[in-house]
């Protein structure tokens, strides 16, 4: 395999709801598809499902192995609705919304931001976090679905410090944006991550820091295979 090619896959951990999950994102998403379901016997969590599946081009795994983790918003899944690639993006955008936002909770109501013109945070009704965009057609292109990292509480600070560490390890990797907090934003810290990417192998990623009291932090409940 080409160094550049590596591609990360997020994981998801439920309680019992990995099947049913995947079923309902492959549903929403264009080009959702189940790949595979494995059931495991005799775990220490009884038997349990694995499910790989894909969402707009992003590979995903998810398993059924019981009340361990919660997840939380330290990571969530940026979704790019582009207009320069899909003339009704605005549209699927508030459609998938709506979507994911029934049964769940909105964090940051769907509306114009200074930094887009359509934009929303939302925990759908599993507890996975999304950020729903208008991408700006001018910018440079990003995946339909980039993992975000939010570094708060002991590790707010070090965002561009793991990006950093991240494109050392793996090959093919490259940054991209970075804005920094400026000054009068307190309680955020002047010259930490506002937002930042960077690509690992073929996997793009964003990074920010906020000094906020969010109350919680990277688990188990998200990884990457």
């Amino acid at each position: 395999m080409p160094e550049n090619r590596i591609t990360i896959t997020p994981h998801l951990w439920f309680d019992r709801e990995a099947r049913e999950a995947a079923e309902r994102y492959c549903s929403l998403f264009p080009d959702g598809h189940i790949r595979s379901v494995t059931t495991l016997h005799d775990t220490p969590s009884g038997d349990v499902d694995v499910v790989s599946f894909s969402l707009a081009g992003q590979p995903f795994m998810a398993i059924s192995a019981g009340p361990l983790f919660r997840f939380n918003p330290s990571v969530s899944f940026i979704v790019n609705h582009d207009p320069s690639r899909d003339g009704e993006a605005r549209a699927h955008l508030d459609a998938l919304w709506d979507a994911l936002a029934d049964g769940g909770l909105v964090r940051m109501p769907l509306d114009a931001y200074p930094f887009s013109p359509r934009y929303g945070w939302v925990e759908d009704r599993y507890g996975v976090n999304w950020q729903l965009i208008l991408s700006d057609p001018e910018g440079e292109p990003r995946p339909s679905i980039v993992p975000a990292l939010l570094f708060t509480g002991e590790v707010a600070g070090r965002a561009e410090e793991a990006g950093a560490f991240y494109r050392s390890v793996f090959p093919g990797s490259r940054p991209g944006q970075l804005l920094r907090w400026p000054a009068g934003m307190e309680p955020e810290r002047e010259g930490t991550v506002m937002y930042s990417d960077f690509r690992l192998g073929e996997t793009w990623f964003a990074a920010m820091d906020s000094a906020e009291d969010h109350g919680f932090g990277f688990n188990e409940a998200i990884s990457f295979v």
